[in-house]
């Protein structure tokens, strides 16, 4: 069995070498959800967006989450986080459809709207 990743630094570095993103994102909110520890969010990941067709935007995900996750701890955001690299020029939609755009407009957390990434309320929840 593979363990989890222990940070969003190894969690990039693993999907950067083939895996998943979304479950290795899985893999560490269900590790984070039971440690809580902000030294899991602020070693600074490696750049994705040279990497994979979608780097630019996991690279910006990787930030919201450590900002939200940092949040729901009441630890302050890693300084890594504010890098412009980790800000999308043009607005992402976790669901493409002209439909959904307005509810993930409404739902989207800060940490997420603030980087031009609109997912769901939920798009954390390991539940």
């Amino acid at each position: 069995m593979i363990p989890r990743p222990h940070s969003l630094a190894e969690l990039a570095i693993r999907a950067a070498s083939a895996t998943a993103f979304e479950y290795e994102l899985a893999d560490f909110l269900h590790e984070f959800a039971g440690c809580r520890d902000a030294a899991m969010l602020a070693e600074s990941p490696p750049l994705l967006r040279d990497r994979l067709p979608l780097g630019a935007v996991y690279d910006a995900y990787l930030a919201a989450t450590s900002v939200f996750l940092s949040a729901s701890i009441g630890a302050d955001a890693p300084r890594w986080t504010r890098q412009p690299e980790r800000i999308l020029r043009q607005p992402w939609f976790a669901n493409p459809g002209r439909h959904m755009r307005a509810l993930l407009l409404v739902e989207s957390p800060a940490a997420f709207r603030e980087r031009n990434l609109f997912v769901s309320a939920n798009a954390l929840s390991v539940a």
